[in-house]
């Protein structure tokens, strides 16, 4: 039934059931009208308007429930579907939009695929730029400035020793920048070596206790998905450090039913409701493209980000 005769059929409930009323109640309107019958009367059509409004409002719900949806759907927490039930121009829209979304969330991860493999291999090469021409420059720097020192005489030696010292703290790092923008070790060693050199190096450099809690049973994991966990983890750290003023900070890793589920938890000032920044929307990008899920809840007490990673990943992930 589409959706003209649906409101059509609904007035005509309404309008029929009042005439019926008329015509077998025990009710007379007399010239001029008397007042209990205007009464009667004015009773009678708030009745039909109220369960005409009832009807309605029964009718449309579904057009409610698509309204509300399209106002507060995010691409980036997929799954958001309405029930599919019926038939009609009503049913045929909620199907329609449904299939709409399923779309825009496939292509959304292919654009978003396509657009972080793109920045990763910027990355690599910005680090490999580091590495190969700053990196070497700096230690041919460093080691002019030992041969000058070794030859001088004081205070001209002291005042080289001091530019040795700034030169070597400026290539260390440079190095810590190519490590963040090229996880070298996640290659090398694999991700729990990586995240132990992550952290420990985030703890070194912030102040902060960090305890690490990897499972020694963790299933095999393709190079992608131990990049999106390594990206989490790093995210995840930044903003602990940044804004949550926190001075404890906890990574694990564990094995769960047919999953591998990651948890960054802070112990620093939360707001209760978890900010959608730049950071968190990269985390949730990088969570579709290997079919995760990433949820993050922020309290008083801490924040804590979660992210669950099936063992079989979805083809919307990157492609190396």
């Amino acid at each position: 039934m589409t959706l003209f005769w649906r409101i059509f059929a609904l007035n005509a409930v309404v309008l029929g059931s009042a005439t019926a009323l008329l015509l077998w109640a025990p009710v007379t309107v007399s010239v001029p009208v008397v007042l209990t019958e205007a009464v009667i009367l004015v009773g009678g059509l708030a009745v039909m308007l109220v369960a005409n409004a009832a009807l309605l409002r029964i009718g449309l719900a579904p057009l409610d429930r698509l309204t509300r949806l399209m106002t507060t759907v995010d691409l980036l927490r997929p799954g958001q579907r309405l029930t599919e039930s019926g038939r009609g121009e009503v049913a045929d829209l909620v199907r329609t939009f449904n299939a709409m979304l399923e779309r825009l969330e496939h292509e959304r991860a292919a654009s978003s695929g396509r657009v972080l493999l793109a920045q990763e291999a910027e990355r690599r090469r910005i680090a490999q730029e580091l590495h190969d021409e700053v990196g070497q420059t700096m230690t041919a720097v460093l080691l002019s400035l030992k041969r000058a020192a070794d030859e001088a005489g004081e205070p001209l030696r002291g005042e080289l020793q001091h530019a040795q010292e700034i030169t070597r703290g400026s290539l260390d790092e440079v190095r810590r920048l190519v490590r963040r923008l090229r996880p070298g070790v996640l290659e090398d060693l694999g991700l729990v070596s990586a995240l132990t050199s992550l952290t420990t190096e985030f703890a070194t450099h912030t102040g902060l206790r960090v305890q690490r809690r990897f499972d020694t049973g963790l299933p095999p994991l393709d190079q992608q998905t131990e990049l999106v966990l390594y990206r989490v983890v790093q995210e995840a750290l930044t903003n602990a450090a940044r804004h949550a003023e926190a001075g404890r900070v906890e990574v694990s890793l564990d094995r769960g039913d047919g999953e591998v589920v990651l948890a960054v938890t802070d112990d620093g000032r939360g707001s209760g409701i978890a900010r959608e920044g730049a950071g968190i929307r990269g985390m949730r990008e990088r969570a579709l493209l290997i079919g995760a899920t990433l949820d993050i809840r922020s309290s008083q007490s801490g924040t804590q980000v979660r992210l669950t990673v099936p063992d079989s990943v979805p083809d919307a992930r990157m492609q190396s």
